[in-house]
C-alpha cells in the first residue's frame, strides 16, 4: 500500500509541478511504477498505467499551470478570485486520488 500510495501521490504532485499529466507520467512511471510496482511487487502494468495516468489528472485539477482547464474558465466567468476554479476542484481531486490509490491497490495485484 505504501508503494502504491507513493506512486499515486507522486504522479499527482509531479503533475501539479509540471502542469500536465502527460509530462509527469513517463518520469514517475519509469522511476517508481515499473521498478517498484511491476518488477518488485508484480503489479499488472496495464492497470498500473491506466490508474496512474488518472492519478496525474487529479493533479491537473489542482494546478494553475494547466491554464486551459483552471485559469481560462476563471477569466471567462469573470470570477473575483482567479484561483476559484482550482479551489472548487481540489476537494474532488483529493477524494478521487484517494479512490485511485485503493483501486490501484486492489486491481493491479
Amino acid at each position: 500500500l505504501i508503494a502504491v500510495a507513493t506512486y499515486a501521490i507522486a504522479m499527482a504532485l509531479f503533475t501539479i509541478i509540471m502542469g500536465n499529466a502527460f509530462a509527469a507520467f513517463p518520469v514517475i512511471t519509469a522511476g517508481i511504477g515499473i521498478p517498484v510496482l511491476v518488477m518488485q511487487h508484480g503489479a499488472n502494468p496495464a492497470v498500473m498505467a491506466a490508474i496512474g495516468m488518472f492519478c496525474g489528472y487529479c493533479g491537473t485539477l489542482m494546478t494553475p499551470m494547466a491554464a486551459n482547464f483552471n485559469m481560462v474558465p476563471a477569466a471567462l466567468l469573470e470570477l473575483k478570485d482567479p484561483y476559484g476554479v482550482i479551489k472548487a476542484q481540489t476537494p474532488t481531486a483529493l477524494c478521487l486520488l484517494a479512490v485511485n490509490i485503493f483501486l490501484l491497490f486492489y486491481l493491479a495485484f
